[in-house]
């Protein structure tokens, strides 16, 4: 059951533009479907639920500087407008869908690399990722992860992602990554707040119910020298047993995807007639490597250097080869699943659904995976998601909007810092 606040009247609007400032609005209708919709296209179950146009927004708001945004939300505070905070439009779960019209407040102009220093990055919300990482390898460091669209926004990916390369030794973005925010809330103050450690939890994935990122300072470490390495594989178990294998080289991420995904990779170092493992390794290990794929029978099909070498290949990492797959017209779903029986029982993971394809990573603990099947609709995806459980297959689903992580300290903080329910309505249950 969601809970919205009414849409907005025109008078609602007008008082809102008024306090805010024409020259940050705009009210363009294709604009405003387009910003209205994020990459929940890649659910089948989505795109028939939130079809851009369904739910679009009154009008968009780009502040030209974190420091507007206080003032943007003490706005809709005081006109009752919501408010569905949006970067780089990257999500997949409907995370940036107005449900209740009013605002799509866009970020990315909000894009400055404030500071960096020993161990931290700091950034407004509209950051690129890409840029953020230039920024941070200019002082001979790392980010401890980004994920696989690095195109994306920080906040986003702090508002609305969770995991991607560096995941492997880093966790998630729960874990560390996050070293503080500055939050803005929608309760009439036109303050802000900085939580950091533990403190900052609320605000991480949290789809901003809790509050308008308006600044992060992210975690980084010394650069390490990497490289981009392609293997391939005759058979699953092979590819399964070289992929678990390279956790003791320190990898930085580790992917493998059975045939028909592998085929429709855009990189010319995958062997698409054979199951693809892609690892970003430390240079010192890459003949450790070697040995050990051909002790497992596989062979090494190229080692490259170089950041945009990396790039690629971290952008064939998690629901992109899925994207992919989609992107040749074959129709399908996924779910993100987790847990041994992906290595050990996979044939009974493949009874379950039509046509199952595994995307696998390797995480943080264990083997995570994208499992792949055939689209019928949304009550043969959540049998297949009991199924999986059943089997002792943790499952997170793509095909639902709804803030599903931290639950209790998000709950408790919102009510707080968003008295009148204003902020990305719709998405806490």
């Amino acid at each position: 059951m969601i809970t919205l606040p009414p849409t907005p009247t025109s008078l609602q609007v007008d008082d809102f533009v008024r306090l805010v400032g024409p020259e940050v609005v705009r009210t363009d209708h294709k604009e405003l479907v387009k910003l209205s919709s994020d990459w929940s296209k890649m659910s089948p179950v989505l795109q028939e639920k939130l079809p851009p146009g369904r739910f679009t927004a009154q009008l968009v708001v780009t502040p030209l500087s974190a420091e507007e945004i206080p003032r943007i939300l003490t706005a809709a505070f005081e006109t009752g407008v919501p408010i569905t905070p949006r970067g780089a439009g990257t999500g997949n779960y409907g995370q940036a869908t107005p449900f209740a019209g009013g605002a799509v407040l866009d970020l990315r102009r909000c894009n400055r690399v404030l500071e960096v220093g020993d161990g931290f990055v700091r950034v407004e919300p509209g950051a690129k990722l890409t840029d953020v990482d230039t920024a941070v390898r200019e002082t001979g460091q790392d980010l401890w992860m980004f994920p696989s669209t690095k195109g994306s926004t920080a906040g986003g990916f702090v508002g609305g992602g969770s995991a991607g390369t560096g995941t492997i030794e880093h966790g998630t973005t729960f874990d560390g990554f996050v070293r503080s925010v500055t939050v803005a809330p929608c309760d009439g103050s036109g303050s802000s707040v900085t939580a950091s450690g533990t403190d900052a939890l609320p605000y991480v994935h949290a789809y901003g119910v809790t509050g308008v990122l308006s600044e992060l300072t992210l975690a980084t470490e010394p650069a390490r020298d990497w490289r981009a390495v392609y293997l391939a594989a005759d058979d699953y178990d092979t590819g399964t047993a070289i992929l678990r294998g390279l956790r003791e080289f320190g990898p930085r991420l580790a992917s493998m995807d059975e045939v028909p995904l592998a085929a429709h990779l855009p990189s010319s170092y995958v062997d698409k007639t054979r199951i693809s493992v892609r690892a970003i390794l430390p240079a010192a290990s890459v003949t450790g490597v070697r040995d050990l794929v051909y002790d497992l029978g596989g062979d090494v099909s190229a080692v490259v250097d170089g950041v945009e070498a990396t790039d690629l290949l971290s952008g064939m990492s998690y629901n992109h080869p899925v994207y992919f797959l989609q992107q040749s017209g074959y129709r399908c779903f996924h779910l993100e699943s987790a847990g041994d029986p992906l290595w050990q029982a996979p044939d009974a993971i493949r009874a379950l659904l039509p046509n199952v394809l595994f995307h696998l990573e390797l995480g943080h603990r264990g083997m995570q995976a994208m499992i792949v099947a055939d689209y019928v609709d949304e009550e043969q995806v959540l049998g297949g998601i009991a199924g999986l459980e059943a089997l002792g297959v943790a499952v997170h689903s793509p095909h639902q909007w709804y803030v599903d992580r931290q639950l209790p300290m998000i709950r408790a903080v919102a009510p707080r810092v968003d008295p009148r329910g204003l902020l990305n309505p719709g998405k806490l249950a």
